[in-house]
């Protein structure tokens, strides 16, 4: 049983880099669907696709590597908010990620979505984690 779903998918992604795979296989979970679907707008993964299995499904990610130095296109990522300690930040007190070349992905009242897309609608809520 996994007790932080968000930092197994995170560590997921994170692995499957690191040992230079093209797909990974994550649970899904709605949650990880919406930061999937993140990942993809920012452009930080090639593809994705929700496989509906059985019991819970599965999220097919398709990673994504620079042709030339065969480094991943994601650099870090960095979970902030954990289920021991949880952060919530206002729209004001958002962090700038990298100087504004990363993103923080944070849970609202009206969903999931980056910290530009809730500091343009003027909403606070937890900062899930950075990726740069």
């Amino acid at each position: 049983m996994v007790t932080d779903p968000i930092a197994d998918f995170l560590t997921r992604i994170r692995n499957a880099q690191m040992a230079g795979h093209r797909v990974v296989d994550i649970p899904a979970s709605n949650l990880k669907k919406r930061i999937t679907e993140i990942f993809y707008k920012q452009g930080y993964i090639l593809k994705y696709k929700f496989e509906e299995d059985s019991k819970q499904g599965v999220i097919k990610i398709a990673l994504k590597y620079d042709p030339n130095t065969k480094q991943p296109a994601i650099h870090s990522m960095e979970r902030v908010s954990r289920p021991g300690l949880r952060q919530y930040a206002k729209p004001s007190e958002f962090q700038r990620v990298k100087n504004g070349m990363g993103v923080a992905i944070v849970s609202t009242s009206k969903g999931v979505m980056t910290d530009k897309e809730a500091k343009a609608n003027n909403i606070g809520g937890e900062v899930l984690c950075y990726v740069y």
